[in-house]
C-alpha cells in the first residue's frame, strides 16, 4: 500500500519587504527602493509560490512587510493573477497590511476583486507630532480617508494598529489616539508597546539619553487600553489584540476566541505549520523551520536561478517544539486547554512543566485549573519572561 502524502499546509505567509521611508522604531527587515527592485522581487516571488503551490491548501493568507499596500496595481495584478493559477486563492482569511498613505480606490477594488478580506491598516497615533516623532509617511487625516475608501471597497473586516509608550506620548494623547480608533469601528485593533530594538533610531535615541522609558506610565497605558476597548465591545484575546464578535456570532466565552479574531496569527500562536516566502521570512513546516535571506537582491538572484532563497533550516525536536508551542501559545487570553495541547503536541503541559507552572501560580501569573492552563492579567503584562521558562 503506498504511503499518504502528508497533509497540505493551510496557512502562508508572504513578506514584502519595500517602504517609502523606514520608521524610527522598526526593527522588520524593510527598505526603500527603486521600482525595478520591486519588479524584480515580484517575479522571483512567483517563482517562490509556483515551488511550494504543491504543498499548500491556505485557509490564511497573510501579506505582511514592509509595507505591502506600496506595490502598485500591476504588481499586485502579476501576484494575484499567480496566484489563482497555482490555485491558491479562496482562503477563509486573507489579510494584507496597509498604511493609510498607500491605500487607493482602484487598488482596493483589485485586492476584494481576488478575494482580498481583510486589512490591517498601521495607524500607530492620531497626534501629527508623534507621527512625525515615528518616521510614518501619513497624516491623521489620511487614516480617515483610507479607512472610508477601504469601507466603500467592500472591506468588512479591519484592524486598526495602534503604538502607546512612545517617547513624549502623554496619557492624555494616548486617551484622544484610541477614543479616536475605537470610533471608527473596526472589527480588530491591535495596540503594541514600543520596543527599543538595537540598531534602531529610537533605540539609538535611547541610548543617548535623548528621552527616558517610563515603564509605571507604559503599564498605566496598556490598561487603559484594556479598559478602552472592553468597554467599546472588543474582546481581548491575546496580549496586544483585540476583536469583535460577528452580529450572526454569540458573545465568545473566556476560553473561546472572537469570530473576528486574527485566524492566521492564532495559528502561529496555537504552533501550526505555515509556508513563509519573501526575503526574510521564516517557515515553520512538519516541525522544520527556514529561513529566507534577509536581502531582497539575494533573495531574487537564488530564485532566479530556480532555488529557494533559504539561508537555514532546523529541525526541532519534538520536546523544543512543545516548549515553543507551550510558550507562544500563553500569550492568548485564553491560555491552553490541556487536552487541546496534549492533542497538538503530544506532551502533557501540566506533567512535564509541572514545576514552571508552579512558579507562575505562586507568583500570581498564572491560573490552573482541571482543564486549562493561562496567565493572568498580571501575568500577561509580563508573558514574555512567562513563556522563557517553557523553553527547552
Amino acid at each position: 500500500m503506498s504511503a499518504q502524502p502528508p497533509a497540505r499546509v493551510n496557512s502562508l505567509y508572504v513578506h514584502v519587504p519595500f517602504c517609502a521611508q523606514k520608521c524610527e522604531y522598526c526593527a522588520f527587515f524593510s527598505e526603500a527602493s527603486s521600482g525595478e527592485l520591486i519588479n524584480r522581487y515580484v517575479a522571483a516571488l512567483v517563482r517562490e509560490l509556483e515551488m511550494v503551490a504543491g504543498e499548500l491548501q491556505p485557509q490564511t493568507i497573510f501579506f505582511g512587510g514592509g509595507t505591502p499596500s506600496l506595490l502598485n496595481l500591476r504588481q499586485w495584478e502579476t501576484i494575484l493573477r499567480a496566484m489563482e493559477k497555482l490555485n491558491l486563492l479562496g482562503a477563509a482569511e486573507f489579510t494584507i497590511e496597509s498604511n493609510p498613505a498607500t491605500v487607493s480606490r482602484d487598488k482596493s477594488k483589485l485586492l476584494r476583486d481576488f478575494g482580498v478580506n481583510r486589512i490591517s491598516m498601521g495607524v500607530q497615533s492620531l497626534d501629527e507630532r508623534l507621527l512625525e516623532r515615528l518616521g510614518r509617511v501619513h497624516s491623521r487625516e489620511m487614516v480617515f480617508k483610507s479607512f472610508d475608501i477601504l469601507r466603500a471597497a467592500g472591506f468588512d473586516n479591519i484592524n486598526l494598529d495602534l503604538m502607546f509608550a512612545i517617547p513624549s506620548q502623554t496619557m492624555e494623547i494616548w486617551q484622544n489616539s484610541l477614543h479616536e480608533v475605537i470610533a471608527m469601528q473596526s472589527e480588530h485593533l491591535s495596540s503594541y508597546e514600543v520596543i527599543y530594538e538595537d540598531d534602531t533610531p529610537l533605540f539609538h535615541q535611547l541610548q543617548a539619553g535623548e528621552f527616558s522609558v517610563d515603564e509605571d506610565l507604559a503599564y498605566d497605558m496598556y490598561e487603559e487600553l484594556i479598559t478602552q476597548a472592553t468597554k467599546a465591545g472588543f474582546q481581548p484575546y491575546e496580549i496586544a489584540n483585540f476583536a469583535r464578535n460577528t452580529p450572526a456570532s454569540p458573545a465568545a466565552s473566556p476560553g473561546e476566541i472572537p469570530s473576528r479574531a486574527c485566524r492566521h496569527n492564532v495559528n502561529y500562536w496555537r504552533g501550526g505549520d505555515y509556508h513563509g516566502l519573501g526575503p526574510s521570512a521564516t517557515g515553520y513546516v512538519r516541525g522544520v523551520r527556514t529561513k529566507n535571506w534577509a536581502n531582497t537582491q539575494l533573495y531574487c538572484e537564488q530564485l532566479e536561478k530556480n532555488q529557494r532563497a533559504i539561508e537555514s533550516r532546523e529541525e526541532l525536536s519534538p520536546l523544543r517544539r512543545a516548549g515553543e508551542t507551550a510558550a507562544f501559545g500563553l500569550r492568548m487570553n485564553a491560555g491552553w486547554p490541556l487536552a487541546e495541547y496534549q492533542r497538538n503536541t503530544g506532551f502533557d503541559l501540566k506533567e512535564d512543566w509541572g514545576s514552571e507552572i508552579k512558579q507562575l501560580v505562586e507568583r500570581g501569573w498564572g491560573k490552573l485549573s482541571d482543564d486549562r492552563f493561562q496567565l493572568t492579567r498580571a501575568g500577561l503584562r509580563f508573558a514574555d519572561a512567562a513563556a522563557e521558562m517553557f523553553l527547552r
